[in-house]
């Protein structure tokens, strides 16, 4: 799997989440839904994400373009 596919997975796993606290435990789980989106969106203009460091230090390799999410 490439890294931006994991990041992409990764960050839809983690509004799934954060729907489901939202509805069963808490409405102050959408902080963690912005949280994403928020990080989503600068990243596609920096180029910094911090989930493509961590990832790519557990192993998770480049996109198939040579490109990703942290350079």
């Amino acid at each position: 799997m490439s890294l931006d596919r994991a990041i992409m997975a990764f960050a839809g796993v983690m509004i799934l989440i954060s729907v489901v606290l939202t509805q069963f435990v808490s409405p102050w789980w959408w902080i963690l839904t912005a949280f994403i989106g928020l990080n989503l969106f600068q990243s596609a203009f920096t180029g910094f994400c911090p989930a493509g460091m961590v990832m790519r230090r557990l192993g998770i390799g480049k996109g198939a373009d040579g490109m990703s999410c942290s350079r």
